[in-house]
């Protein structure tokens, strides 16, 4: 958690480039994110070093390489260091003409990083705001990975737009609330493919290091964590340099972030290699065919997006792995041919295990489009008994586009510090589906379908041309009225009559 003074030191630098000229919040990010990076690098380089003079021996690995650049710039000078203490003229002109054209160049961390940087652009427009955003920087406390990871998501909060494609960040609370359902294993390989800023593989691997941190103390699980087991793609460069420094702030050394254009690239090198698939993809309406991977297309004929991220999904999973995907309500109850056949698919095919339905508000203020959370197994071979259903009507902030917190922060989130009554219950519905998702398979399957929550067999769904929108199953309870005789009506009415006969006299009296 952070505290109120490195809020306001990050709010500061945030001020600094809005005073400086720069009010694109991506560009502010982009601009951050590559200093962050050079810092790293330095904070690598001055570990190698320490680590040098410990063991008295020349470094093993160099992260800053020996020499001059090619405009004869010793690459030591390009270290944030050196330069961090410099005259802003000075220091602008290093980081603008050395160290932006040593970072394209960079492959010396062997990461995905790396490849990201390629294309760094450096449009910080001052000297000025280039020293004060570094004097500003070298303030924050970046040596503890949590103060780190959760110092990036804050600004990453910031960016309070859409992108193009209709991306936009999906809030950390239902993030999490996903993680939880599925239970990432150490053993898991994770895919977002269309992961933005990373924020699904972010949460997976805080996920692991609290429910299982043996892992990271066996080497061969270490390594799978950090070279292996977090895969995102997204064709956004952008994006993909913002998520790979929010997941390395983190801590996990070596993702495999990737530019991929997820629906149009053939998927034969990723067919069947993930075990848990984590998603909520850009639902931008529709693609040309001829743009379409071909292997998408043999699964389901259709150019709408949320459909082929469907059958992507599908296509990515090893048999046995899962997923918790984010869908438009259109795929729960579209009644095209291609959306009832891609939901057989999922009923009949494969196990699909529950859908939660998310209050329209929850994208707010990005969009205020109705969603539900999907999550199946896929099997090739069925296995579908009950479809649990949660009707989620609060997730713990207010659903108008101020999305102001309802709750204290103990009391918000999937799993809140400190227990919820039964009124603040229906202020945050998360903890609630997780613990009547612990239970689908037992106590929630006899619970009546007016309930916030109930299985539905896979029977009633085929029955209903599986259509998966929760008020197709959902029952609503009629008020009860009680009905009398005709002559106990009458009865009444003369009873009223009598007494507005008598009200009536009493007045006459009062006016006489």
């Amino acid at each position: 958690m952070l505290t109120g003074d490195i809020r306001n030191k990050v709010d500061t630098i945030w001020n600094a480039f809005w005073s400086g000229g720069i009010s694109n919040p991506l560009e502010v990010i982009e601009q951050i994110t590559y200093l962050l990076f050079i810092k790293r690098l330095d904070d690598l380089h001055i570990a190698e070093e320490a680590k040098a003079r410990t063991l008295k021996r020349p470094m093993e690995r160099r992260i800053i390489p020996e020499g001059k650049d090619p405009k004869g710039m010793p690459f030591e000078d390009l270290r944030w260091s050196r330069f961090a203490h410099k005259a802003p003229a000075e220091m602008y002109a290093i980081v603008g003409e050395h160290v932006f054209p040593f970072l394209r160049t960079l492959g010396g961390e062997g990461s995905t990083y790396a490849r990201h940087m390629e294309g760094a652009r450096f449009t910080i427009p001052t000297p000025a705001l280039l020293a004060r955003v570094v004097d500003l920087i070298g303030q924050l406390p970046l040596e503890e990975r949590d103060t780190k990871g959760d110092l990036y998501e804050y600004m990453l909060g910031k960016i309070a737009s859409a992108g193009q494609n209709g991306q936009f960040r999906t809030p950390r609370h239902i993030i999490r609330l996903m993680v939880e359902l599925t239970a990432p294993t150490p053993q898991d390989t994770i895919c977002d493919p269309a992961c933005g800023t990373a924020g699904f593989l972010v949460a997976a691997g805080e996920y692991l290091r609290e429910r299982h941190p043996e892992a990271l103390r066996d080497p061969k699980l270490r390594e799978h964590f950090h070279k292996s087991l977090f895969n995102g793609f997204d064709f956004d460069a952008t994006m993909l340099r913002i998520g790979s420094m929010n997941i390395l702030l983190h801590g996990v050394d070596a993702p495999n972030i990737v530019y991929r254009d997820s629906l149009s690239q053939d998927h034969a090198g990723e067919e069947e290699k993930y075990t848990l698939v984590l998603a909520n993809p850009p639902f931008a309406g529709s693609l040309d065919h001829d743009s379409v991977a071909k292997d998408l297309l043999a699964m389901v004929k259709t150019r709408k997006t949320e459909l082929l991220f469907l059958a992507l999904f599908l296509r990515l999973l090893k048999p046995g792995g899962r997923a918790a995907v984010i869908v438009p309500d259109g795929v729960l109850f579209g009644s095209s041919k291609v959306h009832k056949e891609l939901r057989r698919l999922l009923v009949e095919d494969q196990k699909l295990d529950a859908m939660i339905s998310l209050p329209a508000g929850v994208f707010k203020p990005y969009a205020g489009v109705s969603t539900a959370i999907l999550l199946f197994t896929k099997t090739n071979s069925g296995g579908t008994d009950y479809v649990w259903f949660y009707d989620m009507a609060s997730d713990g902030w207010s659903l108008d586009d101020k999305r102001t917190p309802l709750l204290p922060d103990e009391k918000l989130g999937p799993i809140p510090q400190v227990a919820l009554s039964d009124e603040e219950h229906l202020k945050n519905n998360l903890p609630d589906i997780l613990t009547r998702w612990a239970a689908r398979t037992s106590s929630e399957r006899t619970r009546p379908r007016t309930a916030q929550s109930f299985c539905v067999p896979k029977a009633d769904i085929a029955a209903q041309g599986y259509d998966l929108s929760l008020n197709r199953y959902r029952e609503v309870v009629h008020e009860q009225i009680e009905h009398r005789t005709p002559r106990e009506i009458l009865a009444i009415l003369a009873k009223l009559e009598e007494e507005l006969h008598q009200e009536t006299k009493e007045l006459e009296a009062l006016l006489r």
